[in-house]
């Protein structure tokens, strides 16, 4: 019988050296839905991704894609695997001396064999899939931050992935091209069936699109439910996180020793 959830990470624990960065998690990805994961910068949430993706090899514990566990030292299943991963990065590195069209097909060139004909009819629908088709050809220094975000989108999505993972898709766009972006994160993952994994620190716009959410704080699990669920919530690091207070369980001091003492006076 086939999983329903395409994701999975049981009892996950990494860190580095003497700092731990998420301690032991678990959670579920469903298959095509919408799965935010949300806190605080520094919570983990890149790190996790990364464990997805193969790039980082948990401690202890386990993450599985499709009942599979992910195993960084096996090459060939790990590339198999990315094979069927979309990655938008934050900001979206881009390939800056290629256009538009050519930061598109680079997956199709070197994932597939399919013809020049096929790659730029694939290229142009992505590209209008995300109302981008009329900047084909121009250089991602022509391009505004929200469009070169969705030109990355277009290139996340070229192979047609199982399972796509955005790395703060929100960060530094106007309230415009924030909207347009969520929007046609919800709108792909809806037309193609995917999963989505959302991380990100934007509240508003993570629960207008997310069936689910997940919210971290210091590497472990502190809420999670649908977006009416978290937002219900009356746990003190969800709450704080989503009214957006500058001090509560998160301090706003990074623990250190007396100032005082630190500055060489005596009591």
């Amino acid at each position: 019988m086939k999983n329903d959830n395409l994701v999975q990470i049981d009892r996950v624990t990494f860190g580095y050296d003497q700092r731990v960065i998420l301690s032991d998690i678990t959670m579920a990805f469903p298959r095509g839905q919408v799965i935010a994961i949300m806190g605080g910068s520094g919570c983990g949430k890149t790190t996790l991704l990364r464990l997805i993706g193969g790039t980082l090899t948990p401690q202890r514990g386990t993450v599985s894609f499709e009942g599979s566990p992910v195993n960084p030292r096996d090459r060939e299943s790990l590339y198999a695997l990315r094979r069927r991963v979309g990655m938008l990065f934050q900001f979206g590195a881009l390939f800056t001396d290629m256009t538009v069209f050519d930061n598109v097909a680079f997956p199709l060139r070197e994932h597939t064999t399919l013809p020049e004909p096929m790659i730029r009819d694939l290229v142009l629908m992505k590209l209008n899939a995300v109302g981008l088709r009329g900047a084909a050809q121009l250089k991602p220094a022509d391009l505004s931050g929200g469009m070169a975000r969705r030109v990355a989108l277009a290139r996340a999505i070229a192979l047609d992935p199982e399972l796509i993972m955005y790395d703060e898709p929100f960060a530094g766009l106007d309230p415009i091209s924030l909207g347009v972006a969520a929007n046609l994160i919800r709108r792909l993952n809806d037309a193609t069936g995917a999963t989505s994994l959302v991380v990100s620190h934007d509240v508003h716009e993570c629960f207008l699109i997310s069936d689910y959410v997940y919210v971290i704080s210091s590497g472990r699990i502190v809420g999670h439910g649908t977006p009416a669920e978290v937002q219900a919530s009356d746990d003190p690091e969800v709450r704080q996180f989503i009214d957006g207070e500058p001090d509560g369980p998160v301090k706003f001091h990074y623990p250190a020793g007396e100032y005082g003492a630190d500055l060489g006076l005596r009591s």
